[in-house]
């Protein structure tokens, strides 16, 4: 026969709205009740009827989460899958499961998204990203569903709880370390502008440039989109009468493909150009050279992102609150001081 509630009260010694309570993770009872009691349910091997508290609570125990892009592409991205494992963490220590966007396209995402809410299977969701014209927010605004973004809402922000790093704030220090390296010909490679993350970073790159009363010509800051590949971009940039000896790069998996595009070229990073990127990922570690990158702890942001919702979930509230994760420029081999090339004798 299965292990109940019962059996597991009458072994730890305690009532079984006790045993009920620890279950809930109930902030009345105390750690030391919390031990003894889940001790004796691992002793007996008791397991949770997910599908009677389902029926109990009117609660799935599920977080819905909406990926940027389609699952297979965003998954070759490193920075889902760390955000996937800070959510994971979070909600493997409160019970909570986890179900995921599988559209091929954006509005495939959205018809999952309403399949998720419609049918009740999550209990709340968490928007991997923040993006103008999106349909999933506003329609989760309408909804009433407790939500959260990674990323600061295009709009009504006060009324969406949001985790996000101040990356207008990280791309100036970004800049700002090529600055301090003696580099004032910097060029900027972003992403897609429909992005919030994209034109932060952009306005952050301006700032800092502007401040420094450093003047760059309006070809150094490209923003590649799907009809202009990154070999393309790094060509432009490069092949100007003047090229940059420093570059900003968007993100580490942009910042590979421009290493190999600059290798193509015969063009040497850190001799003859400087690069730093964001996100801090395997990418920065093992490409070659190394990357500096901003440290924009991404798992952090997936388990901030789940500690949010679960709470909201749990306990609605009325402000909703936004967390900003803060960065860290992790220095490798891929910037250095800016040396003059020398010209050659006559």
């Amino acid at each position: 026969m299965a292990v109940t509630i019962k059996d597991v009260a009458k072994a730890a010694d305690v009532a079984p709205s006790t045993v009920s309570r620890v279950i809930s993770d109930s902030p009345k009872i105390s750690e030391k009740t919390k031990r003894k009691v889940r001790k004796v349910m691992d002793d007996l091997g008791y397991h949770l009827n997910l599908n009677a508290r389902v029926l109990v609570q009117q609660s799935t125990q599920t977080i819905g989460i909406v990926m940027k892009n389609s699952t297979s592409e965003s998954l070759h991205n490193p920075f889902f899958p760390e955000v996937l494992r800070g959510i994971s963490a979070l909600c493997n220590k409160q019970d909570f499961s986890l179900t995921i966007t599988t559209g091929e396209s954006e509005e495939s995402i959205f018809q999952d998204v309403v399949k998720m809410v419609q049918g009740k299977r999550v209990d709340g969701m968490i928007v991997s990203y923040s993006k103008k014209y999106d349909k999933v927010v506003p329609y989760l605004l309408k909804c009433g569903i407790p939500f959260v973004v990674v990323g600061k809402p295009v709009s009504n922000a006060s009324e969406i709880m949001y985790v996000d790093n101040d990356n207008v704030q990280a791309a100036k220090e970004a800049a700002e370390h090529l600055i301090q390296l003696g580099h004032t010909q910097i060029g900027y490679i972003g992403g897609d502008p429909e992005f919030e993350l994209s034109d932060a970073r952009l306005n952050g790159f301006k700032e800092a440039i502007r401040q420094h009363q450093i003047h760059i010509p309006e070809s150094y800051v490209k923003n590649p989109d799907e009809t202009v590949s990154i070999q393309q971009t790094v060509s432009e940039l490069m092949d100007s009468p003047t090229p940059p000896t420093g570059l900003v790069v968007t993100d580490d998996l942009t910042a590979l493909n421009v290493l190999l595009a600059l290798r193509d070229k015969d063009i040497l990073v850190p001799e003859d150009v400087s690069v730093i990127s964001f996100n801090n990922t395997m990418i920065s570690k093992l490409s070659t050279p190394p990357l500096t990158s901003v440290d924009t702890q991404i798992y952090q942001l997936g388990y901030e992102s789940a500690r949010c919702l679960i709470e909201e979930i749990k306990d609605p509230s009325t402000f909703k609150k936004s967390v900003i994760i803060p960065t860290i420029i992790k220095q490798r081999d891929s910037s250095i001081a800016y040396k003059p090339k020398r010209g050659k004798s006559v």
